[in-house]
């Protein structure tokens, strides 16, 4: 099989594609054939040496897949060859099979494809999380969404908008605000051209919630829109900053900063998790989500991907195809 392989930390557009053996099922496991894998953030940032955690050289990024079942391990109940899958592997997903513990692979449901499959486990769980298992969500509430034209971003308005309230989507282009508008964003704001904290002041009045997936300079702006109790939730830094939110900010009007993540709390809470996961499948297979279909891009060409993503050039979300 062909598989994308990252032997020193550094830029992205090192990696490499190699030839490698089929991999076989251990007790337990299953492998399947990789139709699309996810491209994100965090892809970039652990080919880098950037991540928190740095995985032994050499290895394939990609954390997550979606595929066929084309091979069972002994021992292996509840699914059979041939089933349509998705899984958040964590690594490896970048290449033409995958082998993982079965547990691990959920149904992908009729309506969405294994583009859609493969661009949705990370963006819409962590979406899903935000706002249901850190924040307090309302009818009507007032979200003010950061980085709204990227795949978080983007989910984090489907999301949000599922749950009945109401969103300012700020993104730095119009193509990006514009994907937003068509997932249900009820305003925008260019942050590139006007002013965030006076714009989304005179919308709302006041927003109830923020979600910050990417941190520098607008964070000071969009902590300020924030109405009394108000939440800011922390959930990424896709600028490439972190930035220093101001407490004195935070005391007035009782407002609160809530941290967002995902990726250590399903680790550390795997049936919890395994309930968000099948939620959010329930709810993107009933039609009550609305994954867009992400771009795509040959296997080979992964590295360019992880480029654009991390120089935030891309709209949306991006996956590989074997």
């Amino acid at each position: 099989m062909k598989r994308v392989v990252c032997r020193a930390f550094g830029p992205v557009e090192q990696l490499a594609l190699e030839e490698a053996l089929d991999p076989r099922p251990q007790p337990g496991e299953i492998v399947v054939a990789v139709r699309a894998a996810g491209v994100n953030f965090v892809d970039a940032l652990l080919v880098e040496g950037l991540y928190q955690i740095k995985p032994p050289l050499p290895f394939t990024p990609g954390g997550e897949i979606a595929g066929e079942v084309v091979e069972l391990g002994a021992d292996v109940e509840g699914i059979a060859v041939g089933e349509r899958v998705v899984a958040f592997c964590g690594l490896g997903g970048f290449a033409e099979r995958f082998a993982l513990p079965a547990p691990l692979a959920r149904r992908l449901p009729p309506r969405l494809s294994f583009e859609q499959g493969a661009a949705l486990l990370q963006s819409y769980a962590t979406a899903l999380f935000a706002l249901t298992r850190r924040a307090t969500v309302r009818q009507d509430d007032w979200v003010l969404v950061l980085g709204a034209g990227g795949g978080v971003g983007l989910a984090m308005v489907d999301v949000a908008r599922h749950l009945g309230a109401r969103v300012v989507a700020a993104a730095s282009s119009a193509d990006k605000l514009a994907a937003a508008t068509a997932l249900g964003a009820q305003a925008v704001v260019n942050y590139s051209t006007e002013d965030l904290k006076q714009r989304v002041r005179e919308i709302t009045g006041g927003v109830h919630v923020v979600i910050d997936p990417v941190g520098g300079q607008h964070a000071d702006a969009a902590l300020r829109t924030l109405r009394g109790f108000g939440q800011y939730l922390v959930v990424g830094f896709a600028g490439g900053t972190i930035p220093s939110l101001r407490a004195n900010l935070i005391l007035l009007a009782n407002r609160s900063a809530v941290g967002v993540d995902w990726g250590a709390w399903s680790v550390q809470n795997p049936d919890e998790n395994r309930a968000l996961v099948d939620e959010v499948l329930a709810l993107a297979g009933s039609g009550a989500l609305h994954p867009s279909e992400p771009s795509i891009v040959p296997l080979e060409r992964a590295g360019e991907a992880l480029a654009a993503l991390r120089a935030r050039r891309l709209t949306g979300k991006v996956v590989v195809r074997p």
